[in-house]
């Protein structure tokens, strides 16, 4: 174990839990990334859409394609925003918030089964394991690369 890097540790555990979500998802005629995206939209008040792709850490145009495929699927709708004429809120339909809840439950449920396999101290170590390399990369103070001579 000491040999495996932390970068592969995450990366690794992140695709094996993606994968996992997506083959729930796919159980619903869903993807984990609309799942996602249905967790992130408020559901009494809507999201504005600007506000939708930081919130996730999404790129606008990845978000676009998902929002597009959502709204013609009847899980979304868009709306002015009444404090913003140019902006536009996304309203989850009677189905999205359906949808919201069974992606919630799979959510749920997933983190029912890990707290139910480690201890409590353990969850923290990682939580601040976790909080401590999000600071790192955020404050720019892992530099990957280096220039060499």
């Amino acid at each position: 174990m000491k040999d495996i890097t932390i970068d592969y540790a995450l990366r690794a555990t992140w695709q094996a839990v993606a994968r996992m979500y997506n083959e729930e998802a796919k159980g619903f005629g869903s993807t984990m990334a609309v799942g996602f995206t249905l967790l992130s939209i408020d559901p009494k008040t809507g999201t504005p859409s600007t506000a939708l792709g930081p919130k996730m850490g999404m790129e606008a145009t990845s978000l676009s394609r998902i929002l597009k495929s959502m709204e013609e699927k009847g899980l979304i709708q868009r709306k002015p925003n009444p404090k913003d004429g140019r902006g536009v809120l996304i309203h989850l339909t009677e189905f999205g918030l359906e949808k919201r809840k069974d992606s919630k439950d799979v959510v749920l449920r997933f983190n029912e089964v890990v707290r139910n396999n480690i201890t409590e101290e353990q969850l923290h170590c990682f939580f601040e394991v976790m909080e401590t390399i999000n600071t790192l990369v955020i404050e720019k103070k892992i530099h990957i690369t280096e220039t060499t001579n």
